[in-house]
């Protein structure tokens, strides 16, 4: 059969298209996770190792950003600026950054008065060198673990903007402008809206999954039983 799952109104297959808005959907995950981890990560290890003046208005930076409702943010500037792939991506990646920060930020200050920091210290070696090489690899892990739950959340919020109309605009198969399309045949064409739901319920679920399993293999003695 040519068409497995069907076509929608305009006979468009609609296998193709929910297989090309995993493509999307993945796409913008990831780069709004990149974006906002560059923010967050940078934000929360200076904050974490110099502490003062600088983690005083990275907090303040940090209460701000979490006292603005990100949906709410994202659908009022994507309504001023225009809704588009990119515009999504850009929002989404300067609105994520809080959870980065505030795991850098702790992790930071856990290990600013490691040994081998002081050490690093005591020989003199560059502020940068010292933060590269010493603090960052050893909190990427926990940052990696936070990576793949903002890309979770980073896809439901497309959906969700995109299901408002001020995501990525049609003809693009984003799952959330499928389900705004097929939302006035919801009651004779079911499928239209529960195929694409549920590829996005389990994109998001696997996901979750992959960053559970992370945070497991990222703990020193695994999970506590």
């Amino acid at each position: 059969m040519d068409t497995p799952l069907g076509t929608d109104r305009l006979g468009r297959d609609y296998l193709s298209r929910l297989i090309y808005g995993t493509r999307i959907s993945l796409f913008i995950g990831i780069v709004v996770a990149l974006i906002s981890g560059l923010i967050g990560t940078t934000l929360g290890v200076l904050a974490g190792y110099f502490g003062g003046r600088i983690d005083a208005v990275v907090s303040y930076l940090l209460t701000t950003r979490l006292a603005m409702p990100v949906v709410l943010v994202a659908l009022a500037m994507a309504s001023l600026i225009g809704g588009s792939m990119l515009t999504v991506t850009l929002l989404l990646g300067l609105l994520l950054w809080d959870r980065f920060a505030v795991v850098a930020r702790s992790a930071t200050q856990q290990l600013r008065d490691a040994e081998y920091v002081q050490a690093a210290q005591a020989l003199g070696c560059p502020l940068h060198y010292i933060l590269l090489r010493e603090v960052l690899p050893n909190i990427v892990g926990a940052l990696i673990v936070v990576a793949t739950l903002e890309v979770a959340n980073a896809i439901l919020l497309e959906a969700t903007l995109s299901f408002l109309g001020m995501g990525v605009q049609p003809p693009s198969p984003s799952w959330g402008l499928m389900i705004a399309e097929g939302k006035a045949y919801m009651f004779f064409q079911p499928w239209v809206i529960t195929i694409p739901g549920s590829a996005l319920f389990v994109l998001v679920l696997a996901i979750n999954l992959l960053g559970d399993g992370l945070r497991d293999l990222s703990a020193p003695g695994g999970r506590n039983e």
